[in-house]
C-alpha cells in the first residue's frame, strides 16, 4: 500500500469483517432498490397512457393506432427519456430526502415542455390530452408510487436492514455526534460501523459510543478499499487540511465509497448552501435567509389559498367539533388568546376550547407540577383539560380554527410555534430570530415530538426553519404532519 500522503500501513483491527463484505450486502440492496424504482416508473407510465388512449381512443376506433396508439407510446418513450436524462433513478438520491421528488417533478416538466413543442411542430389537435391529462396522471401515480416504496425501505431501516454503512473520520465530538444523529434517524440509511479519529485505537480509546475506533485519520483510505464502506463521512478536525482533503479524495477514486464532508457550519442547509469555483478554490457560499421577494410572495399566497379550501374540506367537522365542545362542558366553543407573531406583533389566536371555564386563573395553583421545557408550561395530566379537549389536543383538531388566522394573514400553514407574550418577553436575541417570519399552524417541532421536546430542540429546529425555508421544506412538512397527527405523539 502506498506511503506518504493519507494511505499508509494499516493495524491490525478487532472485529475485522471479511475483505469488501461491509460494502457488498450494501450495493446489493441499493441496486435492488433502484430496480424496483424503475420498474415502478416504467409500470406506471405504461398503465397511465395505456388507460387514457384506451378510453379516449375507444371513440375513434377506426384511427385508434394512427391517433392515440403512436402518442400513447411516444409519451411513454418522453417521460422514460426525461427520467434518464435528469438522473431520475440515482442510487444517491432515492429513498431519502426532497431531491428525489424534486428530479422527478423537473423530469415530468421536461417531458411536457417536449410533448408540447412537439405538437406545435405537428399540428396534433391531441396533444392538450396529453399535457393537461396524461402528464398529471403519470406525477400522481409515480409519486404515490415511490412515496409507497420509500415507506417500506424506511421501516426496513427501522428494522435494521438496508442501511449503508459509513466510515466516520474526524474528531471524537464530532463523530459522536454524527453517530447519534445516525442513530435517532434510522430512516435516513446510514450506519457508523466504523471510525477514524486523530489517534487512533489506544489512546483515543477502542471503542466511540460503541463503534469501535479501527484507525488513525491517516488510514481511512485503506480502511474503505479493504472493508467496502460505502460512506466516508469527514466531520471537523484540525487535521483536515485542504490539501488532505484533496488526497483522500484521490485515493478513494475507484472504490465504491461516497466521500460526505460535513462542514463547520452544521445548521445551515438546503438552499443557502452553495458550492462556487472562485479562482479555482471550491468556496461554500451561504447565501443569506429570504424573509422577503418572490417566493414569500408564493408562500404568501399558497398560505391564504390553502387555508380556504382546507376550511370548506373541514367545515362540517368544525361545525360537529363545536358542539360536542359546547355539549361537554360549560362555556363557549373557542379559546381566544394573545400570541406574538411575525417581528413581535401580537395577535388573537383562535383554537377550539379545549379546557374548563376560567382555566387561565387556575395555572398559578398549577405551576409547581410544571413538566413543560424551558418557558412552556406544560401538564401530561392537566386537570382543567375536558374530556373532549383531551381528544382534540392528541388529534390536534383543537388547532383547526387556526386555518381564519392563516386566511387573515397573522400566520402561515408551516412556522415556527406562535410564543406567548410571556415567553417571547424572556426570549434572548438568538430566539428572538423565531420572530422573523410568521408563526405556523404548524413546523418542524409540530412533526419532531411537539411537546416531547426538550426546549433547546425546538428552539433549535424553529431557527433552523427560520434559516433554511423553502417551498420544497413546507411541502415536506405539510405532508409529515398528517402523519403526527394521527400517532399523536407528544400532544397534550
Amino acid at each position: 500500500m502506498r506511503q506518504g500522503g493519507l494511505v499508509s500501513p494499516l493495524p491490525p483491527t478487532r472485529e475485522r469483517p471479511a475483505d469488501g463484505a461491509v460494502g457488498q450486502q450494501a450495493i446489493d440492496w441499493e441496486q435492488r432498490y433502484r430496480g424496483t424504482v424503475i420498474t415502478s416508473d416504467t409500470v406506471a407510465t405504461a398503465f397511465v397512457v395505456a388507460a387514457i388512449g384506451n378510453f379516449f381512443g375507444a371513440r375513434d376506433a377506426a384511427n385508434w393506432h394512427e391517433k392515440w396508439g403512436i402518442l400513447a407510446f411516444g409519451t411513454w418513450l418522453l417521460v422514460l427519456g426525461a427520467l434518464a436524462v435528469s438522473r431520475s433513478w440515482t442510487a444517491a438520491v432515492l429513498g431519502q430526502g426532497a431531491e428525489e421528488f424534486r428530479r422527478l417533478g423537473r423530469s415530468l416538466f421536461m417531458a411536457t415542455v417536449v410533448l408540447a413543442l412537439g405538437g406545435i411542430a405537428l399540428t396534433s389537435r391531441n396533444i392538450k390530452l396529453w399535457i393537461f391529462v396524461a402528464i398529471p396522471a403519470i406525477a400522481i401515480v409515480t409519486m404515490t408510487m415511490r412515496y409507497l416504496l420509500r415507506l417500506r425501505l424506511h421501516r426496513q431501516r427501522k428494522e435494521g436492514r438496508c442501511l449503508r454503512p459509513v466510515l466516520a473520520a474526524g474528531s471524537p465530538a464530532t463523530v459522536r455526534d454524527l453517530i447519534a444523529r445516525t442513530r435517532k434517524f434510522p430512516h435516513l440509511g446510514w450506519r457508523v460501523d466504523a471510525v477514524c479519529t486523530p489517534d487512533g485505537p489506544g489512546r483515543g480509546g477502542d471503542r466511540i459510543d460503541g463503534v469501535p475506533v479501527v484507525g488513525r485519520l491517516a488510514d481511512v483510505a485503506g480502511h474503505v478499499r479493504r472493508d467496502g464502506y460505502r460512506v466516508v463521512a469527514v466531520t471537523p478536525d484540525p487535521h483536515w487540511s485542504p490539501d488532505r482533503l484533496q488526497r483522500l479524495a484521490w485515493n478513494l477514486e475507484g472504490s465504491d465509497a461516497e466521500m460526505v464532508v460535513a462542514p463547520v457550519l452544521m445548521e445551515v442547509a438546503g438552499p443557502r448552501l452553495h458550492v462556487d469555483a472562485v479562482l479555482g478554490i471550491p468556496l461554500l457560499r451561504v447565501s443569506m435567509p429570504a424573509f422577503t421577494g418572490g417566493r414569500r410572495a408564493v408562500k404568501e399566497v399558497a398560505d391564504r389559498m390553502g387555508a380556504a379550501v382546507l376550511l370548506v374540506l373541514f367545515a362540517p367537522l368544525m361545525v360537529f367539533v363545536a358542539l360536542l365542545v359546547l355539549a361537554d362542558s360549560r362555556g363557549g366553543a373557542f379559546y381566544r388568546q394573545r400570541r406574538v407573531g411575525k417581528d413581535g406583533r401580537e395577535f388573537t389566536i383562535v383554537k377550539f376550547r379545549t379546557m374548563v371555564a376560567g382555566a387561565d386563573r387556575a395555572r398559578a395553583g398549577l405551576a409547581d407540577r410544571n413538566e413543560g421545557a424551558g418557558l412552556l408550561f406544560k401538564l401530561r395530566r392537566d386537570p382543567r383539560v375536558t374530556r373532549v379537549g383531551a381528544v382534540l389536543r392528541r388529534y390536534s383538531i383543537d388547532e383547526l380554527p387556526q386555518l381564519f388566522n392563516v386566511l387573515t394573514g397573522s400566520m402561515s400553514l408551516v412556522g415556527p410555534r406562535p410564543p406567548l407574550p410571556e415567553e417571547s418577553a424572556a426570549y434572548g436575541p438568538d430566539i428572538r430570530r423565531r420572530l422573523l417570519v410568521k408563526p405556523g399552524l404548524t413546523g418542524l417541532w409540530q412533526i419532531s415530538g411537539r411537546s416531547d421536546l426538550p426546549w433547546e430542540e425546538a428552539v433549535r429546529l424553529d431557527l433552523r426553519y427560520v434559516e433554511d425555508w423553502s417551498l420544497a421544506l413546507d411541502t415536506v412538512i405539510l405532508w409529515k404532519t398528517l402523519r403526527a397527527v394521527v400517532h399523536g405523539q407528544g400532544a397534550y
